[in-house]
């Protein structure tokens, strides 16, 4: 849950083209919440399972500038999109490379 909510707080942030070169998207590697506590000790949910599992085809996404999109990448991004305002405005290869930074 905690990487979703990252995740969502760095799509929030990441409407400018910027977003790929930024401090956010390398602190987003590092594992840890705002809290001081290690992301890694969180449990992961379904819902963070679908974005994970989308790593293989956002890397394909962005390394072919948006000509592969895959069947699940395709589903993270719906999933990211469901209530999430920031998700909504963010461009598809903006959630890619989100999804990349996780």
């Amino acid at each position: 849950m905690i990487r979703l909510t990252l995740t969502c707080t760095l799509l929030a942030c990441s409407i400018t083209p910027a977003f790929a070169g930024s401090t956010a998207a390398t602190s987003a590697g590092a594992g840890t919440s705002a809290g001081g506590t290690s992301a890694s000790s969180e449990t992961t949910t379904p819902e963070d399972k679908v974005v994970l599992q989308a790593r293989d085809d956002a890397a394909s996404f962005v390394a072919s500038d948006g000509r592969i999109r895959g069947a699940q990448l395709e589903a993270a991004l719906r999933h990211l999109r469901e209530g999430n305002a920031g998700a909504q405005r963010a461009s598809d290869m903006q959630l890619a490379q989100a999804i990349l930074a996780l």
